[in-house]
């Protein structure tokens, strides 16, 4: 017989080296977990936390909220929660409820359609309810915040539908019911006014203003003169909330007050935060979600330094921070990644939040204006809406 093969004599001294290890050089294994093992959150979330919608392009009917810790180091996903078919999310931290209003096919992708606003408990994530939306006619488009909104302190909830024929469904969420359907012809989406009321954005350039009675039903409507600059400088259709001022930026980099705290839209007028807005390019807003507020009215805009025709939705590479009273432009903040979204927190500490174009998330420090952390694609797919908590 020749000699033994090298690679046989090499596994053989292997196989009898592990023969001579003990149980005792083995870790201890771990005990074993109680199943099931339940884990709940706060019923009211603190003003750290804030509410990320995933859109997740690759499968869209399979969307998602994420409810993340935005100041922790690590372990910032606290839960998700399903969003289906360009679903959108509405937070009532008071009654520790979520609303979700989604679509759904009895396939999966075809079949008969049903659209429902789902109620999720916050502290369990468990689904507490639901109201079948009728006439299959929620507006579906990537999601903007003013799509859903609540008014008449929260118990009320207005859903945008689009068939192509406009209208908003009023829907009781303490009582589970839809209450009926307000006509709305040419104009979109839901600026909430008054106690129970909301404004809708026109194709004219002009505000249309609509007063509910205590039914639900219309009682009153009335329609400004032009706002919006529709041929030449149209306002970007998600505003940030200065109290009862909505800020709208413009695509040429205006600011526009549209003040909704009494019955109907009032206009405030603009004023220019780049040296020449009518410039055919430089610095203008850009992004999703491209302006934000904190809780001393000062205002967050993403700024691109591209712009041109056709730039309102690429990645911004700075935020400008903007007085609104002062009319001026108060402090920079450099982008380390250009992002698309952008909010504040509500703490006493504000911090701010970037949803970036490659679908990370980035945590800013607005003391120092520096980038604390990156929460990565282990949180969601495609952060468009960034929600808030408000304690």
């Amino acid at each position: 017989m020749g000699r033994m093969p090298i690679r046989l004599q090499l596994t053989i001294l292997a196989l009898v080296g592990a023969s001579s290890v003990s149980a005792a050089d083995y870790p201890k294994p771990l005990p074993d977990e109680p199943t099931p093992a339940v884990v709940t959150l706060p019923a009211h979330y603190p003003a750290n936390w804030m509410i990320v919608q995933d859109f997740n392009f690759n499968s869209i009917v399979d969307g998602r909220a994420a409810i993340v810790d935005i100041a922790a180091a690590s372990n910032n996903l606290k839960g998700t929660l399903p969003v289906t078919q360009f679903g959108n999310v509405l937070v009532s931290n008071e009654r520790s409820e979520i609303y979700v209003a989604e679509t759904f096919y009895s396939r999966f992708t075809r079949g008969v359609r049903t659209d429902a606003i789902t109620i999720w408990d916050m502290a369990s994530l468990n689904p507490k309810g639901e109201i079948i939306l009728p006439g299959n006619k929620r507006y579906q488009s990537v999601t903007i915040k003013n799509n859903f909104q609540l008014v008449n302190g929260g118990k009320w909830a207005l859903v945008y539908n689009f068939t192509p024929a406009q209208s908003v469904t009023v829907v009781d969420l303490a009582g589970r019911k839809v209450l009926g359907d307000i006509d709305m012809p040419g104009c979109a989406d839901i600026y909430p006014v008054g106690e129970r009321g909301f404004a809708a954005m026109c194709s004219d350039g002009t505000f249309t203003s609509m007063q509910l009675d205590a039914a639900g039903a219309l009682a009153s409507a009335k329609t400004s003169a032009s706002i919006n600059n529709i041929e030449d400088d149209a306002m970007f259709m998600m505003p940030a909330m200065v109290g009862r001022t909505a800020w709208f930026a413009t695509f040429r980099g205006n600011l526009h007050g549209i003040d909704l705290s009494g019955s109907e839209a009032r206009d405030l007028g603009s004023f220019a935060i780049v040296p020449n807005p009518k410039a055919v390019a430089g610095w203008r807003p850009s992004g999703w979600q491209l302006i934000a507020s904190d809780a001393a009215g000062k205002l967050y805009v993403l700024m691109n330094p591209n712009g041109r025709e056709g730039s309102h939705k690429d990645p911004a590479t700075e935020v400008w921070i903007i007085d609104p009273i002062k009319k001026a432009k108060i402090g920079t903040i450099a982008l380390g990644s250009p992002g698309i979204s952008v909010e504040i927190t509500r703490q006493a500490t504000p911090m701010m939040i970037v949803a970036r174009a490659d679908s990370s998330i980035d945590v800013y420090d607005l003391a120092t204006g520096k980038r604390v952390r990156t929460l990565g694609a282990t949180i969601v797919f495609n952060p468009m809406v960034l929600m808030p908590v408000t304690p």
